[in-house]
């Protein structure tokens, strides 16, 4: 699965987007941002407060809940605003 990286939560990381290999209990978008915060102390602090992180699926806005099953895509990225 290709994971991209958007805005702060890039900056946190280092870096705009990689290939990852999800082990078999990653399963959900929830699921995939705790995986990540284990990795080291830049996902962590990206992923510190996962309601603050909203997520797509293939280009498709997704819930926290979602599954990853067949998902080519996901991105992660701040709340975004309207003007």
């Amino acid at each position: 699965m290709r994971a991209i990286y958007f805005a702060w939560v890039r900056e946190r990381i280092g870096k705009a987007e990689e290939e990852l290999d999800l082990p078999a209990d990653v399963l959900t978008v929830a699921d995939l941002m705790a995986w990540l915060s284990r990795k080291d102390e830049g996902y962590a602090h990206a992923f510190d407060t996962p309601s603050t992180i909203r997520a797509a699926l293939d280009h498709v806005h997704a819930k926290p809940n979602a599954p990853l099953a067949g998902v080519r895509e996901i991105a992660f990225f701040p709340p975004m605003t309207g003007g």
